[in-house]
């Protein structure tokens, strides 16, 4: 299993029926979905950014602020 978390992304979106990391998409995409959706986004990079922080937060278990 690749242990960079982009990697993990990458891999999980190509083989959606790979069970491992769908929980941590699932819970990324809904936070994501109700940020896009309450109108305080200012410019698309903050969506797709928030998403993969959220991810790797959901996967690693650790706060990506931290780095």
């Amino acid at each position: 299993m690749p242990d960079d978390i982009g990697k993990k992304l990458v891999a999980a979106m190509k083989d959606p029926n790979n069970l491992e990391s769908q929980e941590s998409i699932a819970k990324a995409m809904e936070l994501t979905r109700a940020y896009a959706s309450s109108g305080s986004t200012t410019h698309f990079s903050t969506v797709t950014k928030l998403f993969y922080d959220l991810f790797e937060m959901f996967e690693t278990g650790k706060d990506p602020r931290t780095k």
